[in-house]
């Protein structure tokens, strides 16, 4: 870090003037109407900040954390629901030339908010209506729109091919724009890597509403978007996938060890055996706090779901040989098409239709808390049992998931795209909590609190890194108007570790007056 501040040749502090004045809504949406053409109309588009019933069903639509349920009006001006690139390049010039800030939202997954609150004024810039996706089987290519779920893009690739696939994460409702940008991963990791490692080509809307692809924008913005968050670089339009090869038939399973069952020493073996299985295997371990035998009474469970590139046969003499302590069974396991797998790990009842992965949620879901770790060596048996004694604690729901490595992110190079944790890591740790009532929001951000410090001397450390797209404000952050280098360095370093150099040098290149901003962006800083 000091390093890095001794070669700075520029510390940048940039305020918004425009905190203290409300910039004109009127001429915004002049600017809007001026900017568009009547082959694409962009009236319906624009929902102006209200608390009529309309608009504020347009925000919480896509507000997935309850925390962050009611529009900031003094601050907000309008909602863009885009459907038409024009729109988009629109939005951001005249933005841009009326000093009000862009927040981009694909999903509204961000665990922050960030991507839809501002202190500041600022208009929100929805893309969930640009969500077209188109599959070429022959070439095993495919884009998809910014504002597609994952669930719409796996079921457009499905239909397309039962064999394909594309390596991205679980939670169906997730929005692809910020999800690929910010280096998604699912349980398809340990096989072909993350879902930036597949992106062969982008479509962008800079700083100067210009559109532009991979050649357009050239190889270092092209590396920068991937892994590095699309938001501080521009508006990620769409993305160029190349999908992976998936047998037709695969095998999960799901099985719980309570405390009282050994859970810590199994899963003390876990942290020996996960990252070693064959690159196919990948089974994440979910320690939380369930009901006891007795009234009244908690334990804590870790529930381990796994997935396998193979049948069922294969798979329990893989367990059977180097894991015989999960004491896994037959009739544990289930055989079945990549598509029906999504179901699985969304916890859904055997039977669930497919189809249930193209509903988008027209409300939110509960007020939530998450974190992030990367742990190098195996956590102590003492260690885990501090931490489940620490969970014991709390009246909310909480758990953690604990996401092996291993297999070919041991393979690819920190500095291959922005997304720098790969090799060295023996898995990613997400805590999450939650809870049902506004008023207990500050006292469950305490409990989060005190649960990552019991983990911190189990973790990395110099700096204690963390995942961008499990967005933390506690980690360091600046005022939704201000870029302060130096808090800058402190949240970047950990997202991004030795790529922030790279990251910002990007972002001085191609947004050097910083328009792209919010609490936790890139800053623009030339280093010598």
């Amino acid at each position: 870090m000091k390093a890095l501040l001794s070669v700075l040749c520029l510390i940048l502090l940039v305020s918004v003037s425009e905190a203290i004045t409300r910039p004109s809504l009127e001429n915004f949406i002049g600017c809007l109407h001026h900017r568009t053409n009547t082959d694409n109309p962009i009236t319906d588009a624009i929902s102006v900040a209200d608390n009529t019933t309309a608009f504020l069903s347009s925000y919480v639509s896509y507000t997935k954390n309850k925390r962050f349920l009611s529009p900031n009006y003094k601050k907000l001006l309008a909602i863009v629901a885009a459907k038409h690139v024009s729109h988009v390049q629109a939005t951001v010039v005249c933005a841009k030339s009326n000093g009000i800030q862009i927040r981009m939202r694909s999903g509204g997954h961000d665990y922050e908010g960030l991507s839809y609150m501002s202190a500041v004024p600022f208009v929100i810039l929805d893309m969930y209506n640009l969500r077209s996706i188109t599959v070429d089987v022959p070439s095993k290519k495919a884009w998809v729109q910014a504002g597609a779920t994952l669930g719409e893009l796996y079921t457009k690739v499905t239909d397309a091919s039962d064999t394909l696939a594309f390596p991205a994460g679980v939670c169906a409702t997730v929005g692809a724009g910020g999800h690929i940008s910010g280096g998604g991963y699912g349980n398809l990791m340990r096989k072909y890597g993350i879902t930036v490692d597949h992106v062969v080509d982008a479509q962008l809307v800079d700083v100067n509403g210009k559109l532009l692809n991979r050649a357009s924008m050239g190889e270092d913005l092209f590396w920068a978007i991937r892994g590095g968050g699309g938001g501080s670089f521009g508006v990620i339009l769409s993305w160029k996938l190349n999908l992976v090869d998936v047998p037709k038939i695969l095998t999960v399973f799901k099985v719980n060890k309570t405390l009282e069952q050994g859970g810590t020493d199994v899963l003390y073996k876990w942290q020996l055996v996960s990252t070693k299985f064959p690159e196919g295997l990948f089974v994440r371990a979910m320690p939380q706090v369930v009901n006891g035998t007795k009234r009244g009474e908690k334990t804590i469970a870790v529930v381990f779901y796994a997935q396998f590139l193979g049948r069922t046969d294969e798979l329990m003499a893989i367990m059977n040989q180097n894991w015989p302590e999960l004491g896994l069974k037959r009739e544990d396991c289930q055989e079945m098409s990549w598509l029906n797998t999504t179901l699985f790990w969304a916890d859904y009842p055997e039977g669930t239709p497919t189809s249930i992965l193209l509903d988008r949620p027209s409300t939110p879901g509960d007020f939530f808390k998450a974190k992030s770790d990367y742990v190098k060596k195996p956590i102590p048996k003492e260690g885990m049992k501090k931490l489940w004694k620490t969970m014991l604690k709390f009246n909310n729901v909480v758990w953690m998931q604990w996401n092996p490595y291993g297999g070919v992110m041991d393979r690819i190079p920190s500095t291959a795209t922005a997304f720098p944790h790969r090799k060295g890591n023996l898995f990613k740790i997400q805590y999450y909590m939650t809870w049902v009532d506004a008023n207990g929001t500050e006292a469950s951000l305490n409990m989060m609190k005190e649960f990552y410090e019991a983990a911190e001397p189990y973790v990395s450390s110099n700096p204690r890194e963390a995942f961008f797209n499990y967005r933390d404000i506690d980690i360091g952050s600046n005022p939704s108007g201000v870029t302060n280098v130096n808090e800058a360095l402190i949240y970047g370093s950990k997202y991004f570790l030795g790529n922030l150099k790279r990251l910002m040098q990007v972002k001085a290149k191609y947004d050097p007056d910083n328009f792209f901003k919010n609490e936790q962006s890139i800053p623009p800083v030339r280093v010598m």
